[in-house]
């Protein structure tokens, strides 16, 4: 099992901030220290004007590929729903499962997020249990309980011996990632 503190958890309602946070934080590490193998994606949104439309999955290195959308196609009929998006788990997973293999020389791993859309690929969640096995430290993004329950992968993360729970708040945003990059600092450091 992971070492305690080793999984840090990123919560907070929809819009706070949570991505945010997390490509801040990727970036100062990678400011700091650019010889860092950070593996991973985030999520952004897709927007037509104002209107959001949809989700797209992001490399680290800045691929992309379609996540979920507002805008049906002939293939979207066959796609869970999430709300008024339609989930693409074929591209998601194509672009995304490459990400969180585990290899000897990774120094951390960022996961925005392993939300409800994410856990519609059967691969993703086993994925990211053999992150968490692996012992590299874990950055994730993780959304906060709807009517009070967890989803049951997002659950069993934030239960997990070695996750550290941050709840982002448009007031602690600033002092949450200064948090986070400094146990990140002090965890890469005693790798």
């Amino acid at each position: 099992m992971a070492v305690p503190g080793k999984c840090l958890l990123v919560t907070g309602p929809p819009g706070v901030g949570k991505s945010t946070l997390i490509m801040r934080v990727f970036e100062t590490l990678k400011a700091s220290n650019p010889n860092l193998k950070i593996q991973g994606f985030y999520t952004s949104e897709v927007r037509q004007g104002s209107e959001r439309v949809g989700f797209q999955v992001v490399t680290l290195d800045g691929r992309t590929a379609p996540l979920a959308s507002t805008i049906s196609s002939p293939e979207s009929f066959r796609w869970p729903n999430v709300g008024k998006y339609k989930v693409n788990v074929a591209s998601f997973e194509s672009l995304a499962l490459p990400e969180l293999q585990v290899k000897e020389d990774t120094d951390l791993f960022i996961i925005d997020e392993v939300g409800k859309m994410e856990l519609y690929s059967s691969s993703f969640f086993p994925a990211v249990l053999k992150v968490l096995e692996s012992n590299i430290p874990l950055l994730a993004s993780v959304p906060i309980p709807k009517f009070g329950r967890d989803i049951p992968g997002v659950a069993r993360l934030k239960n997990h011996p070695g996750a550290t729970i941050f709840t982002l708040s448009p007031s602690n945003r600033d002092a949450v990632k200064e948090e986070i990059y400094l146990q990140l600092v002090d965890l890469l450091s005693k790798q």
